[in-house]
């Protein structure tokens, strides 16, 4: 009974240790979809490579990961909100110019 305890032991350990090594090498893909990074598709990728290559180059996806310069500046581009309200703002000033417009040929 006791090896039968200890061999399922020794799966689940392995288990364990082979999900966290791929959790772990996963985490600059984490990093960049989190900080919107614009190449965080070939950081997945390499990601997946540093396994074969037994993490060799997982330092340097960490910090290609973190270089996201508009992240890093506080500017995210692909958040669309500010423009879409100064788009929204400029598209009532335009209304209400035209509007304006109109007034002052019927005034004529």
């Amino acid at each position: 009974m006791l090896e039968y305890f200890a061999l399922f032991l020794v799966f689940f350990v392995f288990l364990v240790v082979f999900y966290g090594i791929i959790v772990i090498h996963d985490i600059p893909y984490e990093i960049a979809v989190h900080r919107n990074h614009p190449q965080q598709d070939a950081i997945h990728v390499a990601g997946w490579i540093s396994l074969f290559t037994l993490g060799a180059i997982w330092p340097f996806l960490w910090i290609w990961a973190t270089l996201n310069r508009d992240a890093i500046h506080g500017k995210d581009l692909s958040s669309n909100k500010e423009i879409d309200a100064l788009t929204t703002q400029v598209d009532s000033l335009k209304v209400e110019f035209n509007e304006l417009k109109q007034q002052l040929n019927k005034e004529d």
